[in-house]
């Protein structure tokens, strides 16, 4: 679990189920997650509860005993909000409300609630807004009954503050015209990334708070908002990158999380757009995370939904001065040096294998192995330059003498 924070923080209690599917690891891992999402959000997680069940209460998601525990620990502790691993159905959520009289949340309310403060610019916040109404339209009834809207803190931010009196025609409408600004907005885009010229495009993609944006200050030498939080960056950072004499484009993209909210999805389109334009995808992954392997999967999954899993791809294992190991003596987690794992030793793992194209083990932080990582990306795409400009000067500076001759 996290360490204690500031008194400044809403304190907090998360909630999970163990069920046929789901067991009492993967639950962990989930509910590990999930604290990081409430910390980013501005949360102290106080406590967890779970209870193994068949499969959810549809009234209550968890039992009516479980509930009550929860009631009585959150009155005896001033806890102010409840969060639950799982979406909640608008009943669940109406019903949780009315027993426990606090902020009940899920994890799709808490991911909105986490865009809606990390929203810099005007697209993205229309994006999460659009997001925001989608997920609150079947929720309108009695949601807002028993809050005060000076209240505020998680789950408070976007409409909810501007909507609560507000009824399911004005929430439609609502969202028709951010659909209609969110087109518009879109063919601006389009029109941007085709003025961009036929130069190669690169995307960064990869599961949330992976390293993505140090990379790509690493790489373009340019200044993109880092934080260890996660959804650092909404917004879709393109730059011109020149490796040798090979410029490209290389975008940063938003990143993905398992149980990604269907809304954000759509109202993001524009931004996953860079993903699916892109003629090479640099999948980076944070290889000191527990769950890296579960990471993979989530951002595979979603590369295949939006139809972007055949790019060619290269692998990139970021963090590697980060990683922990177990000792085989007595199992302690203990801090990877140099001593224990060299590049070649990477090399040789299971990994190595994971890529299409190519695998790459990197710390962005201190740029090692940087010069390989360099040198792949340069040739991975000075072969798509190739296909598309086969008699370019700058790959083949004799090329007009040769025709001459």
């Amino acid at each position: 679990m996290l360490e204690k924070v500031s008194h400044n923080f809403e304190k907090t209690v998360i909630v999970g189920i163990v069920t046929q599917q789901q067991n009492e690891d993967k639950l962990n891992e989930y509910l590990d997650e999930l604290e990081f999402l409430t910390f980013t959000a501005g949360g102290e997680v106080v406590k967890r509860f779970f209870q193994k069940m068949d499969k959810p209460n549809p009234k209550t998601f968890v039992g009516t005993g479980k509930l009550e525990e929860i009631n009585l620990y959150i009155k005896e502790h001033d806890v102010t909000t409840v969060i639950f691993d799982d979406e909640l159905s608008p009943a669940q959520q109406k019903n949780i409300t009315r027993e426990l009289d606090c902020k009940v949340l899920d994890r799709t309310n808490l991911i909105l609630d986490i865009f809606a403060q990390r929203a810099e610019t005007s697209y993205a916040r229309t994006q999460v807004e659009l997001a925001q109404c989608q997920y609150l339209l079947p929720r309108l009834t009695g949601m807002w009954t028993h809050l005060e809207r000076q209240r505020g803190g998680i789950g408070m931010r976007g409409p909810g503050e501007t909507e609560i009196e507000t009824d399911r025609r004005i929430v439609r409408d609502r969202i028709a015209l951010l659909k209609e600004k969110i087109k518009t907005i879109d063919k601006q885009m389009a029109v941007q990334r085709s003025n961009r010229g036929a130069m190669v495009r690169v995307a960064l993609v990869g599961y949330t708070n992976v390293g993505k944006s140090t990379l790509m200050n690493a790489i373009g030498k340019s200044d993109v908002f880092v934080e260890n939080k996660l959804f650092a960056t909404l917004d879709t950072t393109v730059r011109k990158v020149v490796i040798k004499n090979l410029p490209f484009l290389l975008s940063d993209t938003v990143g993905f999380i398992r149980k990604l909210p269907t809304q954000l999805v759509e109202s993001f389109k524009s931004t996953l757009d860079e993903v699916r334009e892109a003629d090479l995808l640099l999948h980076v992954v944070d290889i000191s995370h527990p769950d890296f392997e579960d990471h993979i999967e989530s951002v595979n999954t979603i590369l295949q939904d939006i139809k972007s899993a055949d790019k060619p791809t290269i692998m990139v294992f970021n963090k590697i001065d980060a990683y922990k190991h177990l000792t085989l003596s007595d199992e302690i987690p203990e801090e990877k040096t140099t001593k224990h794992y060299t590049l070649d030793d990477w090399k040789n793992t299971w990994m190595s294998k994971v890529g299409a194209n190519h695998t790459l083990f990197i710390s962005a932080t201190n740029k090692q192995n940087f010069e390989e990582f360099r040198e792949k990306v340069y040739e991975a795409v000075r072969e798509i330059h190739i296909t598309r400009f086969p008699y370019n000067k700058f790959l083949y500076p004799d090329y007009k003498d040769a025709v001459e001759e």
